[in-house]
């Protein structure tokens, strides 16, 4: 399965693990966290990116074979989302972009109508749009339409830590929506990041439960250990489950051949 390459805006990933930049206790932890992970795709808040500053941008501690993918975070509608990306472009971080438009402060869930709006914009402008989102199959048909290049819907709320809330939505995404679907937030242990891949997912992002664990570097191996070990179960075909036993070998015969 070494042939097995996700392919996503015209770039080839041999990882589907997605890491983010975001609450680490240090920022010159990230390349590490990236080389353990095995990841290839990295998020950051343009909010945090300071390119005048001497020191403390956390650019620099971001690999440079790394796809960088800005995010939208901050923008309360669509119209703040594209003048985000927009100045993201123009700041030199590329034309992926990952759209986060949230006006929702206890729950900080995504607005899937402002998200729908922002995503058409920046795709007709030639952005490679990836949009967070609620898992609602709804607004998935109405990202795939205004073009974007993935759906990202969520586990659970972001920064929670608690693993796959949305598994049946998610799973109606995965059947329904001819896109890669990224799940993204909330995912909070390997486990369930592996249960993702299993239910094939094309990719999942995970911040938080690495960047807030005791060991960074050990949670980011562990992490990109579960992805490959999903994506490889889910593409062996698992076997069907079964209402009673059923004997891996035969039950009678044996003692009367002795």
């Amino acid at each position: 399965m070494s042939d097995d390459i996700f392919e996503i805006g015209g770039r080839k990933l041999a990882s589907r693990l997605f890491t983010g930049t975001g609450k680490y206790g240090d920022d010159s932890l990230i390349p590490a966290v990236a080389e353990a992970s095995g990841s290839e795709v990295i998020t950051v808040a343009l909010r945090r990116v300071d390119f005048q500053s001497d020191t403390g941008n956390v650019m620099d501690c971001i690999p440079r074979h790394m796809q960088l993918l800005p995010n939208t975070s901050g923008a309360r509608n669509a119209d703040e989302a594209v003048r985000i990306a927009r100045l993201a472009r123009a700041m030199g971080c590329g034309d992926w972009i990952k759209i986060e438009v949230i006006s929702d402060n206890k729950y900080l869930l995504p607005d899937g109508y402002e998200t729908v709006r922002a995503t058409e914009i920046l795709a007709k402008e030639g952005f490679m749009v990836l949009p967070y989102v609620n898992a609602d199959l709804y607004v998935a048909r109405s990202l795939a339409d205004a073009g974007a290049a993935a759906v990202m819907p969520l586990g659970a709320p972001i920064g929670t830590n608690r693993g796959l809330k949305t598994r049946e939505m998610v799973r109606i995404l995965i059947e329904e929506i001819d896109l890669p679907i990224i799940v993204d937030a909330g995912i909070g242990r390997p486990s369930e990041a592996c249960e993702a891949m299993e239910m094939g997912a094309d990719a999942v992002l995970v911040n938080t439960a690495i960047a807030t664990a005791s060991d960074p570097v050990c949670m980011a191996r562990a992490f990109g250990r579960a992805v490959r070990a999903g994506r490889d179960a889910f593409l062996a075909g698992p076997g069907a489950t079964r209402r009673h036993a059923d004997a891996s070998s035969p039950l009678t015969g044996f003692l009367g051949a002795v």
